[in-house]
């Protein structure tokens, strides 16, 4: 009989590799197991939305596992259609909610590149701190919600201290702390302020002093560690096959980066780090979120460095109705979650005809459905978190 010795007919001794299994597995003892059908959701886990998990479990062990989306659709890219350009930068930058800067971003690079603007140098340097500044905000809310997830209290109180640092910043310069508004088709929305630069640099340097701590606390920590060292692992060809981007495909070893591979804004000007792993699993992916923040932190400082340099306008005078000329085009940026594409296409009019938005979370959703089959239920949440995405960027 399985599960039984085939000397004595006797279940195997619990200190054994077989009796751990049924122990921990949970098909011991010989017993006839069945299949469970086991919803996880759809709730609000954490900072990343309302998402639904279908999982049909073999004891303790996943068998199969489909990612239900769709519970906070609001249907933005329909609403882009009734809306001018000014407009639809407010709807785009709140898809995901940790990256509002990058999304409003990718949204008037489209329309500049329809319409032929020309963004003045000091705004383009401007935009590229702000987005590495925004990418920044976003990991550190990883790294503070993905061991609070696994049962990790204290680093969120050190990722916070150092969000709000940041996030002073950015609200000094944009009035908000999340949706910043602060991209126009052509520019910015306005002049910094008077010495802001230098305040910016200042808080900056305070985070780099500062990240040590939330590095020490948690990277070598053999608790983390048990749980999320070879848990999850993502191969390179898979994650390519997904469509995966962003950290989670450069922790599997996809050396992918549009600031590098596809330059816009100043990146081209600018020698870009990009982080790597190979291992795959949720601690090369909390890896690659912590350190990138060390290499956006450096970026951002030497944009600002360039700024101070520069003179002139922030944006360029446009029309009281802006119409985008009769076409199509396809901008894509690397956000914080890996790589978002706007298709934007043009009948002429001052409303975009279609704006179709490819969003990084999305794809990398997508490879739940094969990476969590075949683990155990404890290492289900591991896994989930660390695949780093935002339900709004998914149901858009």
């Amino acid at each position: 009989m399985a599960g039984m010795d085939t000397d004595t007919g006797s279940p195997p001794p619990a200190g054994s590799a077989d009796g751990l299994r049924q122990l921990t597995v949970g098909t011991g003892a010989g017993l006839d197991t069945a299949d469970m059908v086991l919803n996880i959701g759809p709730q609000h886990p954490s900072t990343h939305g309302v998402l639904r998990l279908k999982l049909v479990l073999d004891g303790e062990r996943v068998v199969s596992c489909e990612p239900v989306i769709g519970y906070m659709h609001r249907g933005a890219e329909k609403l882009f259609e009734v809306r001018d350009y000014r407009q639809i930068i407010m709807l785009a930058n709140r898809h995901d909610w940790l990256s509002a800067f990058a999304n409003e971003l990718g949204v008037a690079l489209a329309v500049e590149r329809m319409m032929g603007i020309e963004v003045p140098e000091r705004a383009t340097w401007l935009r590229t701190a702000l987005a590495e500044l925004n990418r920044v905000l976003n990991h550190l809310m990883f790294l503070g919600s993905y061991p609070l997830e696994i049962g990790a209290l204290t680093p969120v109180f050190y990722s916070f201290r150092e969000r709000e640092t940041l996030q002073a910043v950015l609200e000094e310069v944009s009035g908000g702390r999340m949706h910043y508004m602060f991209n126009r088709v052509g520019g910015l929305k306005e002049e910094v302020p008077a010495g802001w630069t230098r305040r910016a640099r200042e808080a900056i340097g305070q985070v780099e002093a500062r990240m040590p701590d939330l590095d020490r606390l948690i990277r070598r920590n053999e608790i983390f560690l048990a749980r999320t060292v070879g848990v999850g692992v993502l191969d390179a060809a898979t994650a390519a096959a997904f469509g995966a981007s962003g950290p989670v495909a450069r922790a599997s070893g996809l050396d992918l980066d549009l600031r590098r591979d596809e330059p816009y804004l100043a990146y081209g000007e600018l020698d870009v780090p990009v982080v790597t792993r190979c291992a795959g699993d949720c601690h090369a992916r909390f890896e690659v979120l912590l350190d990138q923040v060390y290499a956006s932190l450096d970026l951002a400082r030497r944009c600002l460095n360039r700024v101070d340099q520069l003179s002139g306008p922030v944006n360029v005078r446009l029309p009281k109705v802006v119409k985008a000329p009769e076409g199509h085009t396809y901008a894509w940026t690397e956000n914080p979650l890996g790589v978002n594409g706007y298709y934007l296409v043009s009948r002429g009019e001052k409303t975009p005809w279609r704006l179709k938005l490819r969003t990084a979370s999305y794809a990398n959703v997508q490879a739940l459905a094969t990476l969590i089959p075949g683990s155990l239920v404890p290492d289900l949440v591991a896994i989930l978190g660390s695949m780093f995405f935002v339900v709004g960027d998914i149901d858009k």
